[in-house]
């Protein structure tokens, strides 16, 4: 579950006050009662097995989208755990044409325990994105930046000559 003020974790213990959540990575957080209250909150999973879950990647510009599509759905089938069901198959988007990247999302349907752990799930597709994106020539670029400079002649004024002749 996920609140509003950023909290993350599952809950640990229901008090008449407060409730402790316990994060994944065994922080304890006592949170009171009253922001579930007035706050959003999150269920990722109350009702549903599983979770979509968008890993944001960049390829350079100029890149092959058709072989982008292929390092996705090849990282995303190395992953035990991927749902592949009709209706929830991976997929690749084009999201966004950044400063220096084409934005793309591997989006993927997760089961239960990799959608408690957001942050691990998507560090182990981000893992095999880039492997996969190695292995077909694919380069993910940096932010850089083009200077332009232009060349043109300095008009300078003289100030009048101090000097003076006798």
């Amino acid at each position: 579950m996920e609140l509003q003020s950023g909290v993350t974790g599952r809950v640990a213990e229901i008090n008449v006050r407060y409730t402790r959540i316990t994060t994944n990575d065994s922080v304890d957080i006592v949170v009171p009662n009253s922001e579930f209250i007035n706050g959003k909150l999150t269920n990722w999973t109350l009702k549903e097995t599983y979770r979509r879950i968008h890993v944001p990647f960049g390829v350079a510009y100029g890149s092959d989208k058709n072989k982008v599509r292929e390092a996705g759905l090849s990282a995303a089938r190395s992953i035990q755990g991927t749902i592949t069901e009709p209706g929830r198959e991976p997929e690749v988007w084009l999201v966004g044409f950044g400063d220096s990247s084409l934005n793309f999302e591997l989006v993927i349907w997760v089961g239960q325990e990799m959608a408690i752990s957001p942050q691990r799930t998507q560090a182990a597709y981000l893992w095999e994105l880039e492997t996969a994106l190695r292995e077909l020539g694919l380069e993910i670029p940096f932010p850089q930046r083009d200077l332009h400079i232009r060349s043109g002649v300095l008009n300078v004024q003289q100030a009048p000559s101090t000097d003076a002749k006798s």
